[in-house]
């Protein structure tokens, strides 16, 4: 057990590298063929013990970033999503006792990630396999297999390889050649499958183009607190719409279809304070385009919105996105009674955010606009919702200035970039301080601005209004692969008792001998 605990620490550490700040992503077969390799030939509760080994050894360095918002919430989530890996471990100890165990262990991963993606509350997505193969030849299979799928995929490679270690250390066993032969050809065809798109990418249709402006206007202060100025947040974002309008009418620019902010552009209601509300309509007076705005709505005593309001010049506020993912203990506390009086922390959270349920894209100018907020970005459901309702463009409005000095964001921008290939479609990431960027549907950075800067991101896209192959199966994805970890691990407790339930027959009785018998 301790060999096995060691291996699965490294095979751990060596997945947190695949993803930002290293970006290794060449390791991630490696280091689920090492969970493979160390939860093999164990018990359900050993293999429990090996996986949460594997999963804190993962989860703890990559959402390093959570001790931005404290060491507590560090430790919790973490600690959280650390135990995930260990019931998949528990999983692993009976599917590696079937046929052709590769495909079930990757199939169990695969559900592995989409629970944990969902639940509890609505779950954590961050460390997903396919989130780490921005700039790999394998991200272009998003647009055909989703990102359940491309996880599904690398989780298979990864069992395969760990089925070719096996085979080789056997190699000199009685068909071990053959073994090994075999365990090689099929890795090397689920690789080649993974690897086509690259050669073969999905080529979204062209629906026309369109001029979209990005601001980030920066946060005053340290820049990790929204809050800090939270009207010089909103004066930021407002001077930079107005110079962006100077240099339209200088003819220094060209004239924006429309403007997108991000979240938290105004961390007051809008529609309540005054002064907000005559500062947005100047900055979109001024540009004379519509702005959706990121901003933070009353919704009662006890309730907020984090929405995206597209604000037109000449009628006003329109159309509203909310976001559909709040973050549980970040912008909303379950069991608020019971965790209000232990965490002093909360008190900053004085009411819960609602989640939103906006399955259409917004029209902001004419064009079907497909909006995320923030963490929204990493969830699968809103995005393909409005994708598949026809959505012909793509907009993420965010504020991670709590993250701005740690690895988050460039974790989070990947995700984005990702996203543009899964879907097909241009993303226009709105930041407040950091990163705003334009992504073509290929997951190309068109343009991006620095951290801890006010700039303006401006830039004509292609629009599209299908839909990729990879947003329509990826879902079903999930799903067989749930199937497939439940039957595979019936199918193993069902033979595993009969075996131990099965005697061995008695050896017969001869000269000097006694009568044996055994039950495995």
């Amino acid at each position: 057990m301790l060999k096995r605990c060691l291996a699965a620490l490294v095979a751990g550490l060596l997945l947190a590298l695949a993803f930002e700040p290293v970006a290794a992503a060449y390791v991630v077969p490696v280091a689920v063929a090492g969970f493979a390799l160390a939860t093999r030939g164990l018990r359900a509760r050993s293999g429990f013990v090996v996986g949460l080994v594997f999963g804190v050894a993962f989860y703890f360095p990559h959402i390093h970033w959570m001790t931005a918002v404290g060491t507590d919430a560090w430790l919790a989530l973490a600690g959280v999503e650390s135990v995930f890996y260990g019931l998949l471990g528990a999983a692993a100890a009976y599917l590696h006792r079937l046929p052709a165990w590769p495909l079930w262990l990757a199939a169990a991963w695969t559900t592995m990630e989409v629970w944990r993606s969902g639940w509890p509350f609505s779950g954590m997505p961050w460390g997903r396999l396919a989130f780490a193969a921005a700039d790999t030849p394998v991200a272009p299979a998003l647009a055909y297999v989703g990102m359940v799928g491309l996880s599904a995929l690398l989780a298979l490679l990864g069992c395969l390889l760990a089925a070719l270690v096996l085979a080789l250390v056997r190699a000199r066993e009685p068909a071990g050649g053959r073994r090994a032969f075999v365990s090689g050809a099929v890795l090397a065809g689920v690789a080649l499958v993974t690897v086509l798109p690259a050669l073969v990418p999905f080529e979204p249709g062209d629906d026309g183009d369109v001029t979209v402006a990005a601001v980030q206007g920066d946060v005053p202060g340290p820049g990790n607190d929204i809050l800090y100025d939270y009207r010089g947040v909103t004066d930021n974002h407002v001077e930079a719409t107005v110079a962006l309008a100077d240099d339209v009418a200088a003819g220094r620019s060209a004239r924006p279809d429309f403007v997108v902010w991000p979240e938290n552009s105004t961390a007051v209601d809008p529609f309540a304070d005054a002064a907000t509300n005559a500062a947005i309509r100047r900055a979109v007076e001024a540009v004379g385009v519509p702005v959706l705005v990121g901003a933070i709505v009353d919704a009662g005593e006890t309730n907020v919105l984090n929405q995206g309001i597209v604000w037109d010049p000449v009628t006003g506020p329109g159309e509203r996105y909310t976001k559909w993912h709040p973050v549980p203990y970040g912008e909303y506390i379950p069991f608020r009674e019971f965790f209000t009086g232990q965490f002093g922390r909360l008190a900053m959270i004085p009411r819960d955010m609602m989640s939103g349920t906006r399955e259409t894209p917004l029209t902001i100018a004419g064009t079907a606009v497909g909006d995320a907020i923030c963490f929204d970005v990493a969830y699968d459901d809103g995005i393909h919702a409005q994708v598949r309702n026809g959505a012909e463009l793509l907009a993420v409005q965010t504020s991670n200035a709590t993250f701005i000095e740690t690895d988050q964001i460039d974790q989070q921008f990947a995700i984005t970039r990702l996203r543009a290939i899964e879907t097909g479609r241009t993303v226009v990431v709105a930041a407040t301080n950091g990163v705003s960027g334009i992504i073509t549907p290929d997951g190309e950075v068109v343009t991006s601005a620095a951290p801890r800067t006010q700039e303006v991101l401006l830039a004509e896209v292609g629009l599209w209004s299908g839909t990729t192959p990879g947003v329509l199966v990826g879902p079903w994805v999930g799903r067989g692969a749930a199937v497939l970890t439940g039957l595979g691990l019936l199918w193993s407790v069902l033979t595993y008792r009969r075996r131990r339930e099965t005697p061995v027959p008695a050896a017969p009785a001869g000269p000097g001998s006694e009568e044996q018998g055994s039950v495995r």
